[in-house]
């Protein structure tokens, strides 16, 4: 057995931190790493704790990793302790094993064999080191227990279709055969009590963990049924951090194939706490056609990638409405999304009209007639914007392959028939 990212967070959890708590559960253990031989952590320092206190505090960690070493059996050969402040800035850096610098004008030794007689390769001085990749919030995420793919869909501004979206996209995927879950993360403009029809729903607690409405095939969960319906939600961001984090954590939403998280608008303290909280399969960045839109959906993809986290595709919404007689209106322009799509090198998965029924069924609570319709059948205006749901679900469906292909959680598979 060899030392891991999760016996190291194990061994940490023993160790007392400078506040006397220990590492892990006061989140002082912002990182690990660990290869083969070789690991490293990130810590974070109080402020004005002396430079003395953190060589100590190193040393235990050291002493604690070791120890776990020794019990697998397994070497620690080097061990990198580094301390940031509350900015990220590194503030000491403490280093034990063969990692240790060689000091100014000291000559590397050559590697030798038992005889004397110099062989292999000898460091060579004077070279440029490589700059070192900093660490994303997504790389100690943790995995959301029972679900096996996370997607969030965010937005630069707000007013572009974002949590119809992801309404649509969650239901369609149930329509599919998936189990999921739509989790309602707008803290301050929560809109699935109206689009899903909530409104004589009232939550309820199950020994201590919320249990999620199912409606439309989907276990959803969202703020705006846990506050009065007509209360302004004022909050700083410590409150919407907690405010989402207790609706991810104590919510009890079983196996999920997807869990669609609904982000609020731009860039802000919901997505950091999200990316720090969930390991995610990706995100979609919902997008209208025009210009001013396209700026801000920029600036929503690169936070995305900021983060460490994929981006799965653009959509744009509003692409154009459709009128009951089946002509097309392109009131906002059409096309810009996917041109921004191109520009970013990230897929575009689909164009959605606006129709009166798609209105219609938001506003009633009713997402399953945008794949249905109406008891009496589907006008064209309908056929359009179903045939361009199951497009867009279809293109989603492929780029989490992808992903997941590519973060190593699915291999691929050959069947013979």
């Amino acid at each position: 057995m060899s030392l891991t990212k999760e016996t190291m967070r194990h061994a940490l959890a023993g160790v007392a931190g400078v506040d006397g708590k220990d590492l892990v559960s006061s989140g002082a253990l912002l990182w690990s790493s660990v290869c083969d031989t070789y690991a490293s952590i990130k810590l974070q320092a109080p402020p004005g704790t002396p430079k003395p206190d953190l060589e100590t505090l190193s040393q235990r960690a050291r002493a604690a990793i070791e120890h776990l070493a020794q019990q697998d059996g397994t070497k620690l050969d080097s061990l990198i302790v580094e301390y940031v402040d509350h900015a990220g800035k590194v503030v000491h850096t403490s280093r034990f094993g063969a990692m240790t610098p060689v000091p100014a004008g000291t000559k590397p030794p050559a590697a030798t064999n038992p005889s004397g007689a110099s062989h292999g390769h000898t460091p060579i001085g004077g070279l440029k080191q490589p700059a070192s990749k900093q660490p994303t919030p997504q790389q100690s995420a943790s995995a959301l227990p029972d679900v096996r793919h996370v997607i969030a869909v965010g937005a630069g501004k707000g007013g572009v279709g974002k949590s119809t979206i992801a309404l649509n996209i969650a239901v369609g995927l149930a329509r599919r055969g998936y189990s999921v879950g739509l989790l309602d993360g707008d803290i301050y403009g929560p809109s699935m009590p109206t689009m899903l029809n909530l409104a004589s729903l009232d939550a309820v607690v199950h020994q201590g963990m919320l249990q999620p409405f199912f409606t439309h095939g989907i276990k959803a969960m969202t703020i705006g049924k846990l506050v009065d319906a007509d209360k302004p939600l004022i909050w700083r961001g410590p409150m919407a951090h907690g405010a989402f984090k207790q609706l991810t954590e104590q919510t009890q939403w079983g196996d999920l194939d997807y869990l669609i998280i609904d982000l609020p608008p731009g860039t802000g303290d919901v997505s950091l706490t999200m990316a720090q909280m969930l390991q995610l399969s990706g995100a979609v960045v919902v997008c209208t056609p025009q210009k001013v839109a396209q700026d801000d959906a920029v600036r929503a993809a690169k936070m995305f990638q900021q983060l460490g986290i994929t981006v799965l595709g653009v959509v744009e919404n509003m692409s154009g409405f459709v009128a009951d007689d089946g002509k097309h209106y392109d009131i906002f322009g059409r096309g810009g999304a996917e041109q921004m799509a191109q520009r970013l090198n990230v897929p575009f998965l689909g164009a959605l009209p606006i129709t009166m029924a798609l209105r219609a069924n938001s506003d009633t609570g009713d997402p399953s007639a945008n794949f249905t319709g109406p008891s009496s059948g589907m006008d064209e205006p309908g056929k359009r914007l179903r045939d361009a749901l199951e497009a867009m679900i279809t293109n989603l469906e492929g780029q989490v392959a992808l992903a997941s292909l590519g973060s190593g959680k699915q291999r691929p598979t050959l069947s013979i028939s």
